[in-house]
């Protein structure tokens, strides 16, 4: 898990390509981030970016996350999709990169979600203070799992952890369909996609009986 630093930038190219694929794979789970409208904006919010060419972090929008705001990002998508067998901890595929772009562009879905996120950190740093008497980020692993868990694991019976459990389910939606909008996320799932393939001798015979067709074409 690596909190220290923010890695270099990701291209504008590459960050609204990951917006799609993201929005794809996040319908793998919960919706509360991805299927919800935001409210209308009373005027327009401006054109969209150029995206031929080599961008620095900020050169289209202002990122949001301050440095703390962004350790928290880190520690938490790390908690949630820390390294295993399935593959690698959510920092190592800049999931907390994709969280700042997603909080900070200008578009409707992403300023409604930035109301969500942003308050939320807030509150898991309440809880670190609260158990622990440190900041969300400064926990070790053992620390932030059992807040997790005592968050989530059971019925809220205070306002802090009702509210702290609310936004991890958001949290939670946003980190999916980051991670599992990359291949090494699509990898992690068994997801194959578009691989070419030699050739194709046609549907498996046990998929054939099971519906009931009979291969005709050789």
């Amino acid at each position: 898990m690596n909190t220290d630093h923010r890695p270099a930038s990701i291209s504008r190219r590459e960050v609204l390509k990951w917006f799609t694929t993201a929005a794809a794979a996040a319908q793998l789970g919960p919706n509360s981030i991805w299927g919800t409208e935001p409210d209308a904006l009373p005027q327009g919010y401006g054109s969209d970016p150029k995206v031929a060419g080599i961008y620095e972090r900020g050169d289209f929008w202002p990122l949001t996350l301050d440095d703390a705001q962004h350790r928290c990002v880190t520690f938490l998508a790390d908690l949630i999709f820390p390294a295993d067998e399935f593959g690698p901890a959510a920092s190592a595929l800049r999931v907390p990169d994709f969280i700042d772009e997603w909080v900070s562009a200008p578009y409707p879905k992403q300023r409604a979600t930035r109301k969500r996120i942003l308050p939320g950190l807030t509150l898991m740093d309440e809880l670190g203070d609260k158990h622990f008497g440190k900041n969300f980020a400064d926990l070790n692993t053992a620390q932030g799992t059992k807040i997790l868990d005592a968050t989530m694991g059971a019925k809220a019976d205070d306002a802090l952890t009702k509210n702290a459990a609310s936004f991890l389910h958001d949290f939670t939606s946003l980190c999916m369909g980051a991670y599992y909008g990359t291949p090494e996320g699509w990898k992690a799932i068994g997801y194959v996609g578009n691989t070419p393939l030699p050739s194709f001798d046609g549907p498996p015979q046990d998929v054939l009986d099971r519906v009931g067709v009979v291969q005709t074409v050789k």
